[in-house]
């Protein structure tokens, strides 16, 4: 089943939603802000996406600049930073099966689903 991960406020994150409800695919919404995933959660999506995990933080997020910019930070500390501020995680997110982008741009979720 895909996934997409989905702020609501996020006009990307919306356009993403979109997409998936005019593909006609099946698909599930999780509403990271409310449903944050735990640490296995987001290790196993960090892998899905083959990417570091520093990669997946808005790194021009107040919360990033004014808080976490400047520590020297291990992996799992940085994934412990994303579950306590789940508003640092990068949007949105769609996951099918093994497979995950982040869809932006948009065009990025076309590979995987």
């Amino acid at each position: 089943m895909i996934q997409i991960y989905h702020n609501p406020r996020c006009t990307k994150s919306r356009e993403c939603l979109a997409f998936l409800e005019e593909s006609g695919q099946n698909f599930e919404v999780v509403t990271y802000l409310n449903d944050v995933p735990s640490f296995d959660e987001l290790k196993s999506i960090i892998k899905k996406l083959n990417i570091k995990p520093i990669e997946l933080v808005r790194r021009k997020e107040k919360n990033w600049t004014e808080n976490f910019k400047n520590l020297k930070m291990s992996d799992d500390e940085i994934i412990r930073a994303m579950i306590s501020n789940p508003i640092l995680i990068e949007r949105p997110i769609v996951i099918n099966g093994e497979k995950a982008v982040v869809a932006r741009p948009l065009e990025k979720a076309n590979t995987i689903i």
